[in-house]
């Protein structure tokens, strides 16, 4: 029988993952909240306990029904406070809308449809490798990891190239918030008001080109499995979702790859590797961080009791980087196998989207390591700092051709 500690006897550090500091190097951080306990209080955040380690993220993420989603998955509760925006119907709805609208976008988004888009999503991978291996030195997130997303994720939305740009001002306020309201959710907001309209306009069916993944929705509708109301807030999670993430899970793989010389030897040797150099890039540099469940009842984690409605901080980067689960791991091993990193979530919030990423990652990579001999890091990188994602602003690097 599992005896419960109460709430007075959680460990309570005096830290904001929000910090500057912390988002520009959180694994010091990480460390420390791993030690403390499995489950901790933030000071800066009194309502909030924060999961760091591998085990209590994975299990409060596959137990939707204590820890849902519906109130919100960034630190605002949405059962008590009034979001600013339209929830999301996938991040932020619980089941029976979630296994609704999901529904439409898993088989949308099916391991079918990869099979389709491969063989374009890969020539153009090769066409990008090869203008950027002709340039010598690059910037590999303007001219690489953003270049592409950019490209082929909005192309298979169906979304006109005009403006597209406007999708990463989108990306960045959404992600900011789900951290708390400070200054970089204040910069984020203000830079979107002259992109709202642009985005919401491209939600429209008579915005999309037929056939792709933003019709089929409008054409799931059409079927009644979704209302036409609901059609183009769909099509805004993918907008939201599904450029921004991708963007930096390639720009954080490139990185460690350049920062791994041996490591991007073996890739060069065997591109089959580019899947595996990806999924430990994942696990490595998770693109995102965090993300927040509400208990729904009193509760418990790891024998901790809590009272219904606590917000639970689900430290994604943390627990793929936790010693409990994976031995040195806060080395970069292609060879290793993440099997179960928590970089796309996991249970039935798992990122519908992975499969299209993971292809994105995985035919970029391989490009890569076709046409490339070497990657040499030019100067420093920069950051772009965000409360939910792992992103960089530059990374100056040098192409060495075969």
């Amino acid at each position: 029988m599992t005896t419960l500690s109460s709430e007075l006897d959680i460990p309570v550090l005096d830290i904001d993952p929000y910090a500057s500091a912390n988002l520009i190097d959180p694994y010091p951080m990480h460390e420390r909240l791993r030690e403390a306990g499995p489950v901790v209080r933030l000071a800066p955040y009194p309502s909030v306990v924060a999961c760091a380690r591998h085990d209590e993220v994975r299990a409060v993420l596959n137990d939707h029904a204590t820890f849902i989603s519906g109130a919100g998955v960034g630190l605002t509760n949405f059962n008590k406070e009034t979001p600013f925006r339209p929830r999301s119907l996938i991040l932020e709805a619980d089941p029976p809308l979630h296994t609704q609208t999901r529904t439409v976008l898993s088989r949308i988004l099916s391991p079918k449809t990869v099979m389709q888009i491969r063989d374009r999503f890969a020539q153009e991978a090769e066409a990008l490798v090869e203008r950027c291996v002709a340039k010598g030195e690059i910037d590999g997130i303007h001219d690489l990891a953003q270049v592409y997303p950019l490209k082929v994720f909005p192309d298979a939305v169906g979304v006109e190239e005009a403006g597209r740009e406007n999708l990463l001002l989108y990306g960045d306020m959404i992600f900011n918030s789900m951290g708390p309201r400070n200054e970089l959710l204040a910069k984020s907001a203000e830079r979107v008001v002259a992109v709202t309209d642009w985005i919401m306009a491209h939600c429209q069916r008579d915005h999309l080109r037929p056939g792709g993944f933003g019709d089929q929705i409008y054409q799931a509708a059409d079927a009644g499995e979704i209302s036409h109301e609901q059609a183009p807030m769909l099509v805004r999670s993918f907008l939201s979702a599904g450029v921004d993430t991708t963007i930096n899970g390639i720009g954080n793989a490139v990185f460690a790859l350049a920062h791994h010389p041996a490591e991007y030897a073996k890739l060069h040797a065997d591109p089959q590797l580019a899947r595996p150099a990806f999924e430990e890039a994942l696990r490595w540099e998770s693109t995102a961080q965090t993300f927040f469940r509400t208990a729904s009842r009193d509760c418990e984690i790891a024998g901790v009791a809590l009272a219904a409605d606590t917000k639970v901080l689900c430290m994604l980067a943390s627990a793929n980087r936790d010693p409990r689960k994976w031995p040195e791991p806060d080395r970069y091993d292609i060879g290793r196998r993440p099997t179960g990193h928590m970089a796309f979530g996991s249970g039935i919030h798992g990122c519908v989207g992975q499969v299209i990423a993971r292809l994105e990652g995985e035919v970029v990579l391989q490009a890569l390591a076709r046409r490339v001999k070497a990657i040499e890091i030019t100067g420093s990188h920069t950051r772009r700092l965000n409360n939910t994602l792992r992103a960089l602003d530059t990374l100056p690097l040098r192409l060495i051709p075969v």
